[in-house]
């Protein structure tokens, strides 16, 4: 049987200043794109939902598979029976270009002479706190299965049964003679079987499957939704331990009134908020938004542990927001998808500012709209690119996702050894402090690995910087300061 597990990763950033070689001079620092590496394919991934009030949970899967259907099987456990729905294949698509992070990008002039490189502080200090297996069998004695078929049916290509099981010998019985070929063992049934827990198993329709030359069948199973009630917001992680010889990546997309973590030392507190207090240390507090600032200083007050990194594996957050008009927007087509850049040398060409009389009028109509641009947007333009053919997708999220709840995508490496009890997810919050953060933005932070400048020894503060996207001296460009272009990207693990 071949599975699908779950995963969500990212790279530690390290910047080590560089050694000024004169007392003369000193680096000056770049802005920087924090680039998380791209999830290529996760060996699990979910999308999960939770109504705490009427104890509600859905789940989503969608395995992929490869070779002979008859080799395909899988055995989800759930605390309650389920309802099977058929959900469209492109939703994990979708899902990947809704969250996809946007870039603040800054109006630049290829007109205007640049005084200074790339360079931009938030505002403020620098440097601001931020199992068993079942009874023994009598074969002298025959018994009964304690196996029950409750419901049999079919969602896309996959033919399906729902079971109960009183014993984790009966059940590994069943689906041997029912030809599932589960690669788990009596004591991981066990632990289920002694938890009541209902059992979907799944088998490929080949009827549906396009078949090779060499009679194998490769493809994408259907996206499959569980619903199911529970008494809390949990993950079948256990099911998965047997087929995992060291480690397994997951990748959750969890959608609830509030934003969800995994709990204790799986926390991604860890990441999240070491790294926004990193930010904030290197560029200032205004490099944050304002929410996130408030929640790191309350934290910094009250749970100081939460921004030390720990030892091993690290839950990554890659997506959190609470859901707005404008996002679902997004998804019907109401909203842009991305905002636009003005360009501030619209009308103008090298040629128009070859001509003398026209050049000074053409300086001020461009610092003009370059202020205003600034007003408008001292954060910068937020851009994300996606092709055609994948924005397309995006309306398969119509109605799943709702205005008011929060999305939250992360991502962990599970070691088999930790995979000894199923996952159980909660509130994001940091001691007893609700975390209310979002993360739609790629991060930015100061790279010293620039060019040099003379100005300063090593060691001395750069110049104040004002607003994010302001070269020192709050000025324009052109005028003793000036509008930042797009941060450089720097590369994962850097």
């Amino acid at each position: 049987m071949r599975k699908s597990h779950l995963l969500l990763g990212t790279a530690l950033l390290v910047l080590l200043p560089a050694v000024a070689d004169s007392m003369c001079c000193y680096f000056r620092p770049r802005v920087v794109d924090i680039e998380q590496p791209q999830i290529l394919q996760p060996s699990q991934i979910a999308f999960v939902t939770w109504d705490p009030e009427n104890k509600i949970e859905t789940v989503t899967v969608q395995p992929r598979f490869e070779g002979n259907a008859r080799d395909f099987g899988m055995v989800i456990p759930t605390p309650s029976q389920p309802k099977l729905h058929e959900m469209p294949r492109g939703f994990f698509k979708a899902l990947e270009v809704f969250t996809t992070p946007k870039k603040r990008v800054y109006p630049e002039s290829k007109l205007l002479p640049r005084p200074f490189p790339p360079m931009a502080f938030g505002g403020g200090p620098r440097g601001a706190p931020g199992a068993q297996a079942g009874g023994e069998k009598n074969a002298d004695v025959p018994r009964e299965t304690t196996v029950v078929v409750l419901e049999v049916g079919q969602v896309g290509n996959l033919d399906y049964k729902i079971i109960a099981a009183g014993r984790p010998d009966d059940l590994t019985n069943w689906l041997k003679d029912n030809k599932y070929n589960f690669e788990g063992d009596e004591a991981t049934l066990d632990f289920y079987v002694k938890k009541k827990y209902f059992f979907t198993v799944m088998k490929i329709d080949t009827l549906q499957m396009k078949k090779n030359k060499d009679g194998s069948y490769t493809g994408d199973v259907t996206p499959t939704r569980f619903t199911f009630a529970s008494d809390e917001l949990v993950y079948p992680l256990k099911i998965t331990q047997p087929s995992v010889k060291d480690k397994t990546e997951a990748l959750f997309y969890v959608q609830a009134p509030f934003k969800v973590d995994l709990q204790g030392k799986r926390s991604y507190q860890y990441q999240w908020a070491t790294q926004l207090q990193d930010i904030q240390n290197k560029m200032g507090p205004g490099e944050l938004l304002k929410q996130n600032q408030e929640w790191l200083q309350t934290i910094a007050k009250n749970s100081p542990d939460f921004l030390k990194p720990i030892q091993g594996g690290m839950t990554t957050l890659h997506w959190a927001k609470k859901l707005t008009a404008a996002d679902i927007g997004v998804i019907t087509g109401e909203t842009p998808y991305s905002e636009s850049v003005p360009d501030p040398d619209f009308g103008f060409t090298q040629l128009d500012m070859r001509d003398g009389q026209k050049a000074a009028a053409i300086h001020r109509v461009i610092n003009r709209r370059l202020a205003e641009y600034q007003k408008a947007k001292p954060r910068g333009y937020l851009v994300r690119k996606a092709k055609p053919e994948d924005l397309k997708e995006l309306p398969i999220l119509k109605g799943l996702l709702k205005e008011g709840q929060f999305l939250t995508k992360f991502y962990r490496e599970f070691q088999r050894a930790e995979m000894n009890e199923d996952l159980v997810m909660a509130a994001a919050k940091v001691g007893t402090v609700a975390d209310t953060s979002e993360h739609e933005e790629v991060l930015r932070t100061l790279d010293w690995n620039g060019r040099r400048f003379r100005g300063p020894p090593f060691g001395f503060p750069p110049p104040p910087g004002g607003g994010p996207g302001v070269f020192p001296g709050g000025g324009v460009q052109g005028g003793g300061g000036g509008v930042l272009p797009p941060a450089q990207a720097l590369p994962p693990g850097r």
